[in-house]
């Protein structure tokens, strides 16, 4: 147990160091996030990373919800496609492919992995659009 008391300890830093929820460079040249996390030096933790991502994909499938709902009615597989890809390219990225997004609407699913290859994405992506066109396509992985 801690003798001091955390909440205002965390007053105390947040007023003294600030909060930053964007990187920025500090005045010794140091990479810098939050209540003075030292990027360049300290950088973060696996567990601080896995939070993150959490964070990113429930993001992630909130928009996908919000924007494209009948993507709940794929397989797991296929739905994990559609996260992938929007947390990839964002939902404004995603929403570029429209014949593609229409095809995995109406069931074509060959069809819309072959929009995904002839995209610009894919040549950006390589391996990655690959594997999830076949997931696409066979709704298996």
């Amino acid at each position: 147990m801690n003798a001091f008391d955390m909440p205002t300890l965390v007053a105390e830093l947040k007023r003294d160091e600030g909060v930053r929820l964007k990187p920025y460079t500090d005045t010794v040249g140091k990479l810098t996030i939050g209540v003075g996390r030292n990027l360049t030096d300290v950088g973060i933790s696996d567990d601080e990373c896995t939070t993150l991502l959490q964070n990113d994909i429930d993001k992630t499938v909130a928009a996908l919800d919000r924007t494209l709902p009948w993507w709940r009615n794929l397989n797991p597989v296929r739905q994990r496609v559609l996260v992938n890809m929007a947390f990839n390219m964002g939902m404004v990225g995603l929403l570029t492919f429209k014949n593609t997004l229409s095809a995995m609407q109406n069931g074509s699913y060959a069809a819309a992995a072959a929009g995904m290859l002839a995209s610009k994405w894919a040549t950006q992506v390589g391996a990655r659009a690959e594997r999830l066109a076949d997931m696409m396509r066979t709704g298996a992985v």
